[in-house]
């Protein structure tokens, strides 16, 4: 029971771990599109889910999280999730997620998010958020069930938050799309993790490339 609440804990909006300044290629598509409504908005967190998330995030997540706090096996895995985003903006906006999730872990009286703090500032790991989730919801008392879960509801909640914020949806409309991706998380993360890091989402890789040129940004990716 205590480990179900500490993922509640950790998916929590209200968490400071950072991520509500990135809109993850959302802001990017909502000026492509001159707009997004909610059916769209569900097809698109969809297939974030299954194209970017369950294949990548979820299986970097899982990497950090059986390192069992092994810095030079973290560091390995931070630094394939480096080579393997394309998309400037995307990588640094996960390493600037992943300081911020890791300070507010090591302010709270977490001991590994402490030392992996100061490991990325020393630059021997990068920090990006998923490695690092990985690492600390394991010295947290999660399992992989648990982390998976949280994973991919912070992933879906976070879209449909920057959605709202960005007036394409209302918070009923984005609550509604939420509700209606939980079973497609719960589906993705019963599926066998793939040995390689794996996304293909050039719909997101475009519209955060053109972002990071706007003039005018209320999120940083």
């Amino acid at each position: 029971m205590l480990s179900t609440l500490r993922a509640l804990w950790q998916a929590d909006g209200a968490f400071p771990s950072g991520s509500f300044a990135f809109s993850y290629g959302i802001e990017g598509i909502v000026a492509l599109r001159h707009g997004l409504d909610a059916r769209e908005l569900k097809r698109l967190v969809a297939a974030a889910l299954k194209h970017r998330w369950a294949s990548y995030d979820r299986v970097a997540l899982l990497r950090g999280f059986r390192c069992n706090g092994d810095l030079a096996v973290i560091a390995a895995v931070d630094r394939e999730v480096e080579a393997s985003t394309l998309v400037e903006s995307l990588r640094v906006g996960s390493r600037r997620n992943g300081a911020s999730f890791l300070a507010s872990h090591a302010r709270i009286g977490n001991d590994l998010a402490a030392i992996l703090r100061d490991v990325v500032r020393s630059g021997e790991c990068l920090g990006h958020i998923a490695v690092m989730q990985g690492a600390v919801w394991s010295s947290v008392g999660l399992d992989e069930n648990l982390a998976q879960l949280t994973s991919g509801y912070t992933v879906a909640s976070g879209l449909i938050t920057a959605a709202i914020r960005l007036g394409a949806v209302g918070a009923l409309q984005g609550q509604e799309v939420l509700a209606d991706c939980l079973p497609l998380i719960e589906q993705l993360t019963m599926n066998e993790t793939p040995l390689e890091l794996e996304s293909f989402a050039p719909f997101l890789d475009v519209a955060a490339a053109r972002h990071a040129q706007a003039d005018l940004r209320l999120f940083a990716n």
